[in-house]
This record gives C-alpha cells, structure tokens and sequence, in this order.
C-alpha cells in the first residue's frame, strides 16, 4: 500500500524535548545527527540553526509544506481532545514534562510544527530532510554518530513487531555508531514486550544496549530510552 498523507498523525516536539527525552549533552548536539521518523518535529530547524548538523529521515518529507500543514490543522484537534479525555495518563508538570495543561501542550506543538513548515522548504534543499524510512535508509555506512529515534519504534510494538525492530536497529547502527530509542513503552503507555529480547540479541551481536533514565517524563512511564553503541566505543 502506498504511503498516503491521510495515513499521517503530524505532532512535532520542540528542539528542548529532544534534549531532554534523549539525554543530549553539548558533546552530543556537536555530533552527526541522525533522526529518524523525525515528522514534524523542529529539532532540526533549531539544532541546525546553532551550528549542529542533523539529517532528518521521514516518509512525510515526499509532501509539501502545505499538504502537510492542511494535514496538521485537520488532525490537531483531534489528538488535543484524545488527550484532555485522558488527562491522567500525562504528567503535568513543567518541570518534567515542559508542559502544565492541555492548552499549553496544544500551543507548544503547533509552534514546534510551525517551526518545522516554515523550515522545511529550504532543509529538503538542502538536503537536510529526506523522504525515507526504517528499516531500508539511503544512507553510507558509519556516516553518522548518532542516530536518533522518537515516538516510533516501541511505540508500534504490535504493529510493527519484533523482526522489524530487529532490522530497523540494525539498519540505523549501520549507519550510526550510536542510537537512542524513546519511549520504551507501546501503545496504551505499556512497557513494550519487545525491549528485552533486543536488548538480549544486540548484547549477542557485540552491542551495549542500556536502558537509562531521561530528565524528561510526559506520557505516565515513558521516562527511559535504549542507549546502544558498539562495545568497542563505550
């Protein structure tokens, strides 16, 4: 099946909840940076815009800013109210999560996809967003540090299920001699079944594989991410 805009659920994080939720340090935003299943996040715009180099990977880069924005206004709405019914699956507090009410959730995300719009333009000119994704990227070996991964993989446990982490991990330390993973929780905010036995292959394959504690926590649980890198290197 072909990938469709109407498929896509745009909601962007700001550069700050990239920081946080995969534990970037000033060392780490000096590194080649990968995303991957970026959307609509400005990570990019802003990180870019302070001197980093980050390459952002997503099948929604094939569309337009426009076509993605009438996307974002036609789902916004959507998400916030699938979140106010659910207020107490969220932390709501500044300090953790950046965030104290729905209101201010809704206005973080549309600036962040904002950001994103006006910057997609001329980032996919420059090379800087890429229509593509996991588990097949276009990209050389070892062409990056680090490689990042939001919302996506885990998330999608049972959809996506276990080979297709497998290979999606694989594929991104083959070009990253890092990655990071957040959450590690699924759908319905449940520890994803699928951690473990990834984090027990990739050992098998010569790779650290952590889970480390954030300074960030939106989603109730989701305060951890997958840390993995070669043996050699940590």
């Amino acid at each position: 099946m072909p990938f469709t805009i109407d498929r896509v659920v745009p909601w962007g994080r700001a550069a700050d909840e990239y920081t946080r939720l995969f534990a970037l340090s000033d060392t780490d935003l000096t590194r080649r940076i990968l995303g991957c299943a970026d959307g609509p996040a400005s990570f990019n715009a802003q990180a870019t815009g302070t001197g980093a180099k980050v390459l952002s990977l997503d099948p929604i880069y094939a569309f337009s800013a426009s076509e993605i924005e009438t996307r974002v206004q036609q789902t916004h709405e959507q998400i916030l109210s699938g979140v106010r019914s659910n207020q107490a699956d969220f932390i709501w507090e500044s300090s953790r999560s950046l965030v104290a009410s729905p209101e201010e959730l809704s206005a973080r995300r549309m600036a962040a996809m904002q950001r994103f719009l006006h910057d997609l333009p001329d980032g996919a000119h420059q090379g800087r967003y890429v229509a593509a994704a996991l588990p097949d990227l276009p990209l050389r070996d070892s062409s990056f540090d680090l490689a990042l991964s939001s919302h996506f993989l885990f998330l999608y446990s049972e959809h996506l299920g276990l080979e297709f982490h497998r290979r999606a991990l694989r594929e991104m330390l083959r070009v990253a001699s890092e990655a990071r993973i957040f959450p590690l929780l699924q759908m319905g905010g449940t520890p994803s079944p699928l951690v473990q036995p990834i984090i027990e292959g990739l050992w098998r394959e010569g790779y650290t594989a952590e889970r480390i504690e954030v300074p960030y926590e939106f989603q109730r649980g989701g305060k951890h991410m997958l840390r993995i890198a070669r043996k050699d290197i940590t």
